[in-house]
C-alpha cells in the first residue's frame, strides 16, 4: 500500500481536474420527444404523417388577461400591437389573434371580409361578443368561454432547440413587459422545454447540497474525529466530483431524472465508505497494524463491495430493456457513477486511511455499546420470535399483492410538472379556460384514386370530426371541412349554425371554387399535396392516458361501423398519441428489465456463494421490497410513469447489498469452522453495524428528495425510501430465519 498510495492520489488529483472540466461542458436537455418508444411502429407512421404535414408540437400560445372582459378598446389596441410586434421575437415564425381575424362574408359582387371585432368601433363590441361567443372556432382557440382572455397563436419551429426555447422566452418576457397586461399565460412546447430545464438544473444543485449537509451530519455522528469526517465527505463528493465531470467529458445528456445523480452518487458512495472504514477501525481495534488493517479490510469487505456494485449497475442497466430514452440514458449513467463510486473508495479512500491510526480516524464512545446492545436485542427477537417473523411476512406479502393489483397506468402531464412554479400554473389555467395541452390527431387516408376534397370523401371526415367533437373533453377540433363550413357560413349571412357542411352535392360544387383559392400554406396544415391524405387535428383534456386509450379504442371502433372503409383508411396519430403509449411500455419493461436484473444476480450469488441454498436466502429479502414498492404504487393512488419506473430497479439493485454484506461474512465465519448459530451471531455484531448505518444513511438520503419541487422526484425519493427501509427489517429477520432452516 505505501508503495502505490502516492500514484494513486495522484492519479486522483489528476482525473478530479479533467472532471472540473467536464462539469462545465454538462448539458441539461427536456423535449417531449425524448419520451418516445422506439422502435413502434405508430412512432414510424406519425414520422412519416408529419413529413407531409408541419408537426403538431410547433406553436406557443400567449394568453393574455382582462378581468371581467377582454372587448375593452385600449386592451384591444394593445392585444393587436402585441400580436405584430411578436412576429419580430426570435423563433417566432407566424402570429396570429382574433384582432386580425376576418369573417368571409357573401356580397352580390364578391367574398369579402369583415372584421371579427370592430377595434376602432367599441358600440359594435356588444355584437362582436355575442358573434363571437356562439363560434366554436374561436371559442376555446382564440378567445376563453368567460371572454376574459384572448390568446395569441405563435408559430414557432418544430423539434425547437433549448437555445431556441430560451431566446424566444426571453423575447416574449421582454415583449410583454412593455404592456400594461394584467396577467398573461404561456403554453407550448418551448416553455415547457425552457422552464423544466431550469428545474433540472436547480434540482441538481438542492439535492446535492441537501445530501451533503446530511451525509455530514451522519459522519459527525458515526466518527466524531476531523480527520475521519473528512476522509469520508472528500471520498463521497470526489466520487459525485469524477461522475459529473465524466458525465461532461463524455457527452451524456441530463435529463428529466437527472436530479437523482447526486443523491445516488452521494448515497452509494456513503455505504461503501461505511462499510470500508468500519472494516478497517474493527481491524485496528484488534492491534493489527495499519498495513494488515488495510490488507484484510480489502480483502473481505473490498470484494463484497465489488459484488454489491456490480448487482446495483446490474440494477441500473436492466434499464436498457426500456424503449424509452430517458431511462436507458438514466441506467447507462447510474451504472457507471456505481461503478465510479466504488474505484474511488477502494483506492482513494483506502490510501488516505492507511495514513491514519484508529484515534485520529474514530472517537469510541458509549455508541460502540449502543450498537452492541441493539444488535444483540435484534438476533435474540430472530431466535425467539421466528414464528411471528414468518406470519409477519406472509401477511406482508398478501397485502402487497392486493396493492399491485390497484396499481394506475393513467398519467396526466399536470402530475409530472412542478410544483409553485409558472408553468404549471399556465398549464392549468389553459386546461381550465381553454383547450389545453394534449395534442390528437386523426389521420384520414384515401383509398384507390379518390382525394380528400371529393365530396363524398369529405362527407366521411365531416361525419368523424362531428363524432369526436360530441365528447367534453376534447376541445378545438379542425379539419379542411373547415374551408367548405365557413364557405357555408358566409352564403349563410354568418349565422352560428350555418358553421356545416353544405348538404347537397350541387352546393359543394359551387363551394369548390371558393375554396380553391385558398391559399396553399394554408391547406397544407390540413391536406396533404396530393390531395390523398388529411388530418383531423384537435386537443384533449388533460384526463390520463387510459382513459385517452379507451376514447380511442371507442373512437375506432365507431369509425369502422360507422364510416366508408372502403373509402378511407382512418389512423390515430400524434405526439400525445405516442407518448401514452409508454404506460403499455413501461408495464412491460418493467417486468422484463426486473426478471433480467434477479437473473443476473442469481448467476453472481451463485458464483459467489457456490450453493443453491445461499442463493434463495440471497433472493427472497430482497423481492419483499418490490412487493412493497408496488403495493404502495397501489395503496397510495401513484400513476406508473416513466419516471416512477426507475424506482424497482434503484431498490432491487441498492437493496441486495446489505445482503451481500451479510452473508459473505457469514460465509467467513463458517469457513473459521463455526456452526449456523455462532456464525449468524458474530455476522449481526460485525455486519450488522454497518449495514443499519447504511440502510440509514440511504433512509434519509433518498429523502432529502421530499424538497424538490417536482412531484415524480418527491414520489421517487419517498418509495425508495420507506421500501429500502422494509429491505433493512427484511435482512436482519428474514436472513437468519432462512439460514437456520436451510443450513441445519
Amino acid at each position: 500500500m505505501r508503495r502505490y498510495r502516492l500514484p494513486v492520489l495522484v492519479f486522483f488529483a489528476l482525473y478530479a481536474a479533467l472532471a472540473v472540466y467536464g462539469c462545465f461542458r454538462l448539458n441539461f436537455s427536456f423535449d417531449f420527444q425524448q419520451f418516445f418508444p422506439q422502435g413502434d411502429e405508430d412512432l414510424e407512421f406519425f414520422l412519416d404523417f408529419i413529413e407531409e404535414f408541419e408537426g403538431d408540437d410547433n406553436f406557443l400560445l400567449v394568453a393574455l388577461e382582462r378581468e371581467p372582459s377582454v372587448f375593452d378598446s385600449s386592451f384591444l389596441a394593445q392585444v393587436q400591437d402585441f400580436s405584430i410586434a411578436v412576429r419580430d421575437v426570435p423563433g417566432v415564425e407566424a402570429a396570429q389573434s382574433l384582432t386580425s381575424f376576418g369573417y368571409p362574408i357573401k356580397t352580390p359582387f364578391a367574398i369579402t371580409t369583415i372584421p371579427a371585432i370592430h377595434l376602432d368601433e367599441p358600440g359594435r363590441y356588444a355584437a362582436d361578443s355575442a358573434r363571437i361567443m356562439q363560434d366554436e372556432r374561436f371559442v376555446g382557440n382564440l378567445i376563453n368561454r368567460r371572454g376574459t382572455a384572448l390568446v395569441t397563436v405563435l408559430k414557432t419551429p418544430s423539434l425547437i432547440t433549448l437555445d431556441q426555447s430560451r431566446a424566444l422566452v426571453a423575447g416574449l418576457d421582454s415583449l410583454v413587459a412593455t404592456y400594461d397586461f394584467p396577467a398573461y399565460h404561456y403554453l407550448g412546447p418551448a416553455y415547457f422545454q425552457k422552464e423544466l430545464v431550469d428545474v433540472q438544473i436547480r434540482e441538481v444543485a438542492v439535492s446535492a447540497i441537501v445530501s451533503g449537509l446530511l451525509v455530514t451530519l451522519v459522519m459527525f455522528f458515526l466518527f466524531r474525529r476531523p480527520l475521519g469526517i473528512a476522509v469520508a465527505l472528500v471520498s463521497i463528493a470526489l466520487g459525485l466530483l469524477l461522475f459529473m465531470g465524466t458525465l461532461g467529458v463524455l457527452g451524456r445528456e441530463l435529463n428529466t431524472i437527472a436530479a437523482l445523480y447526486p443523491v445516488l452518487m452521494i448515497i452509494v458512495g456513503t455505504s461503501d465508505v461505511i462499510h470500508i472504514m468500519s472494516k478497517y477501525i474493527d481491524e485496528l481495534r484488534k492491534g493489527h497494524p495499519k498495513e494488515e488493517a488495510i490488507r484484510i479490510s480489502i480483502k473481505e469487505i473490498g470484494l463484497a463491495t465489488l459484488l454489491t456494485s456490480l448487482t446495483t449497475a446490474v440494477g441500473f442497466a436492466t434499464l436498457l430493456t426500456s424503449r424509452v430514452n430517458p431511462i436507458r440514458d438514466f441506467g447507462i449513467n447510474a451504472a457507471i457513477g456505481v461503478m465510479i463510486a466504488y474505484l474511488t473508495v477502494i483506492l482513494f479512500t483506502t490510501s488516505l486511511l492507511s495514513y491514519l491510526s484508529v484515534d485520529q480516524i474514530v472517537k469510541i464512545g458509549r455508541q460502540q455499546a449502543f450498537w452492541d446492545r441493539l444488535l444483540e436485542r435484534t438476533y435474540q427477537f430472530t431466535q425467539r420470535r421466528s414464528r411471528a417473523i414468518l406470519v409477519g411476512a406472509l401477511a406482508t406479502v398478501a397485502l402487497c399483492a392486493y396493492g399491485i393489483s390497484q396499481i394506475t397506468t393513467n398519467y396526466r402531464i399536470e402530475s409530472t410538472l412542478p410544483n409553485n412554479r409558472k408553468v404549471t400554473e399556465d398549464f392549468r389555467f389553459f386546461e381550465r379556460e381553454l383547450s389545453g395541452f394534449r395534442p390528437f390527431e386523426l389521420a384520414v387516408t384515401t383509398r384507390d384514386s379518390s382525394r380528400v376534397t371529393d365530396f363524398d370523401v369529405l362527407t366521411e371526415i365531416g361525419k368523424i370530426e362531428d363524432h369526436v367533437r360530441q365528447f367534453p373533453f376534447v376541445q378545438s377540433t379542425a379539419s379542411i371541412t373547415a374551408v367548405y363550413r365557413s364557405i357555408n357560413q358566409a352564403f349563410n349571412n354568418n349565422r352560428a349554425d350555418a358553421y356545416v357542411l353544405p348538404a347537397t352535392e350541387a352546393r359543394y360544387r359551387q363551394y369548390r371554387t371558393l375554396a380553391e383559392r385558398v391559399p396553399d400554406v394554408n391547406l397544407n396544415l390540413l391536406v396533404s399535396r396530393d390531395r390523398q391524405k388529411a388530418r383531423i387535428t384537435s386537443r384533449l383534456d388533460d384526463i390520463g392516458a387510459d382513459s385517452i386509450k379507451v376514447f380511442l379504442d371507442n373512437t375506432n371502433a365507431w369509425i369502422n361501423a360507422n364510416v366508408d372503409t372502403s373509402l378511407v383508411e382512418v389512423r390515430s396519430t400524434g405526439t400525445g398519441l405516442i407518448i401514452d403509449k409508454n404506460a403499455e411500455y413501461i408495464r412491460r419493461n418493467l417486468l422484463q428489465g426486473l426478471g433480467l436484473a434477479i437473473l443476473i444476480v442469481c448467476i453472481l450469488m451463485a458464483l459467489l456463494f457456490r450453493s443453491w441454498r445461499m442463493l434463495v436466502i440471497s433472493l427472497i429479502p430482497n423481492l419483499l421490497p418490490l412487493l412493497i414498492a408496488g403495493a404502495m404504487l397501489g395503496y397510495l393512488g401513484i400513476e406508473l410513469e416513466a419516471g416512477v419506473s426507475i424506482v424497482f430497479a434503484i431498490i432491487f439493485g441498492i437493496a441486495v447489498d446489505d445482503t451481500i454484506h451479510f452473508l459473505s461474512k457469514y460465509k467467513l465465519a463458517r469457513r473459521r469452522g463455526l456452526g449456523v448459530t455462532e456464525a449468524i451471531h458474530l455476522t449481526f455484531r460485525e455486519t450488522g453495524k454497518a449495514i443499519v448505518l447504511t440502510s440509514v444513511v440511504l433512509f434519509f438520503g433518498f429523502l432529502v428528495m421530499l424538497f424538490s419541487i417536482s412531484p415524480p422526484s418527491v414520489t421517487i425519493g419517498l418509495l425508495i425510501s420507506l421500501t429500502l427501509a422494509s429491505a433493512l427489517v427484511s435482512d436482519l429477520l428474514l436472513i437468519p430465519l432462512l439460514l437456520r432452516w436451510l443450513e441445519r
